[in-house]
């Protein structure tokens, strides 16, 4: 049987996913769940264009997405800069002349206990998850509503809709802020075809910082794990199945949705995750371990 991926697009028997003719812009494409998402995209069919500040990092990605047979145009820079921002969707409407797909998946964020974190910490979290990409939104969304068609997904977190502690309180007012936006563009827009949706992941371990911090800390993944009735951590190829369907037809009437990537985290408790360190403590002070 042939590969779907190397015959530019997906089985005919699958045409509500059909992504072929499609151009797509993802950010956050050097690794991880941009990198996984783009994948996907151009398995689907769709033509990319990649954003990322890690140049090399992102031209093999860009490698992967042209050996499906789709075209792939990788651009290095900051997305939280908006003149580089206005510069590559100016060259989207050159090279591309319309966007079907925009993914917002990179963001960075600072941490630290709530009475410490500086102004410019708070100013450098919401500037990166929120105001970066609500620029974005708008200038991929202005095109889209003169095409009449469109499907925009950000990348949360379940930190937005519930609080998980751990020094992310201002992590989580900017993803909470995140699922809101998500909800304001989607009643604003949906009505004019263009669909806006999110993505809330739990812990998700690949190329970030997630694994060095689980190895400083002998109870974090413990404290994890405990909160995921699935039983294991996210993988950046879970963002796969999700990031096709929301691009495509089959997602027509899906707007305005935060949807849990989280191995039924949200579902059993967001505080769940809390009791594992807790636990320890107790059964220290009782057997005197």
């Amino acid at each position: 049987m042939t590969d779907p991926s190397l015959s530019g697009g997906p089985p005919a028997a699958l045409p509500m996913f059909d992504l072929r003719s499609k151009v797509a812009v993802v950010t956050g494409t050097a690794q991880g769940l941009g990198r996984a998402m783009a994948q996907a995209l151009a398995e689907a069919g769709a033509d990319l264009v990649l954003l990322d500040l890690n140049a090399a990092g992102n031209e093999q990605t860009a490698a992967a997405v042209r050996a499906c047979g789709r075209r792939a145009l990788a651009i290095a820079g900051d997305v939280t800069d908006f003149a580089h921002i206005d510069s590559v969707f100016e060259r989207v409407d050159r090279e591309f002349g319309r966007i079907d797909y925009l993914g917002n998946v990179a963001g960075n964020a600072r941490m630290a206990p709530a009475e410490s974190m500086s102004l410019e910490d708070i100013h450098y979290t919401f500037h990166n998850l929120v105001i970066s990409r609500l620029y974005t939104c708008q200038q991929a969304g202005r095109r889209m509503l003169a095409q009449g068609r469109g499907s925009i997904v950000s990348i949360g977190s379940i930190a937005g809709d519930r609080s998980l502690g751990r020094d992310q309180t201002v992590y989580g007012m900017a993803m909470a802020a995140v699922i809101h936006m998500t909800k304001e563009l989607s009643t604003e827009w949906a009505g004019r075809g263009v669909r806006v949706n999110c993505i809330l992941p739990a812990q998700v371990v690949g190329d970030n910082g997630l694994g060095p911090r689980m190895q400083a800390d002998p109870y974090l993944a413990d404290t994890f794990l405990r909160g995921i009735p699935r039983g294991r951590f996210g993988r950046p190829d879970d963002i796969r199945g999700l990031s096709v369907l929301l691009a495509s037809d089959a997602a027509d009437w899906i707007t305005g949705a935060c949807i849990p990537m989280d191995g039924g985290n949200l579902a059993m408790n967001a505080g769940g995750g809390l009791l594992a360190p807790i636990i320890r403590k107790h059964l220290q002070a009782n057997l005197g371990g």
